[in-house]
């Protein structure tokens, strides 16, 4: 099932103030410079606040990471990680309850919910990282709040998806994509007791993204950028999220037992990959469209 239904957001962003500016200037006018600097600016706004709702759960998450490290109180009745649970599920229903969150998209999210918690589970037994408070809502070491960070990214790339209006050239089909997200689930798991491939499937990855383009409209064009690069920008992101994560001691590193230091960046090929699997699960349920080509005719670069 296609994720094209409209939220509630864009008819909010088309009664604000910016939109009245961008419709009254539907009218063709002459191409000055001052015309496409307001244009350019015009368009750089319309993405930032696309950017901030698609952000809306993974934003809310981090910045109460941030806040209960600061200011929650070390002898409330409720633990932090506790509090975290039971902010994100609020934080959840309310979307869903408002309609800002379609059902659809409430699925693969938690899908990859449940997907996450399972891996989280696993590496803290291994001790690839650790959570070092205490909580009710837990499954042996992992409190259950961390699942809803990997809901987040889920979250974030379907509502793109849906406020930036993808298209795609040369999109890899939706099996091959599907077995390279099983071959880096797996790799995370085995990559303990038998040899990584993730060398290999970096390889992989390249191979079934180089050739793509997504195709993203913020305003009046479709613009475009390869696929490889959003993934890794998001990534990035994700990794720079994770060190204000670890920097609130919500959880920690083996090298940041004793202080914290930067998380390593060889996470953000981890990150990168497991973007993969969570991208593979949002296209399996949106189904990539193509651009027509009169529009890849005027899309820009």
């Amino acid at each position: 099932m296609r994720l094209m239904r409209e939220p509630r957001f864009t008819a909010a962003l088309t009664r604000s103030s910016i939109a009245r500016v961008l419709a009254a200037r539907k009218r063709p006018r002459p191409h000055t410079r001052g015309h496409r600097l307001a244009e350019g600016i015009a368009e750089f706004l319309i993405f930032g606040c696309k950017q901030a709702w698609a952000c809306v759960f993974g934003g809310a998450m981090v910045a109460l990471i941030v806040a209960t490290h600061l200011y929650y109180p070390h002898d409330a009745y409720v633990t932090r990680y506790d509090f975290l649970f039971l902010a994100a599920l609020t934080i959840q229903g309310i979307l869903l309850g408002s309609r800002l969150e379609t059902v659809e998209e409430a699925k693969v999210i938690l899908m990859y919910h449940l997907i996450g918690t399972a891996m989280e589970v696993f590496k803290t037994e291994v001790g690839s990282w650790s959570y070092p408070e205490a909580g009710l809502f837990r499954i042996g070491g992992v409190p259950l709040f961390s699942g809803f960070m990997y809901a987040a990214i889920g979250s974030y790339i379907a509502r793109c998806w849906r406020l930036f209006d993808f298209r795609f050239t040369r999109h890899p089909p939706i099996w091959a994509l599907g077995l390279l997200a099983l071959a880096i689930y797996v790799n995370f798991y085995t990559h303990h007791r038998f040899i990584d491939l993730r060398v290999a499937l970096f390889a992989a990855s390249a191979v079934l993204f180089g050739r793509c383009w997504v195709h993203y409209r913020i305003w009046r064009v479709h613009r475009r950028m390869p696929l490889l690069l959003g993934l890794f920008l998001v990534a990035l992101f994700v990794w720079i999220a994770e060190n204000l994560g670890t920097w609130t001691r919500t959880w920690t590193y083996p090298h940041q037992t004793h202080g914290w230091s930067m998380v390593r960046l060889g996470k953000l090929g981890s990150w990168f990959l497991l973007l993969v699997v969570s991208y593979t699960l949002i296209a399996a349920v949106s189904r990539p469209r193509a651009l027509d080509q009169a529009a890849a005719g005027r899309c820009p670069g």
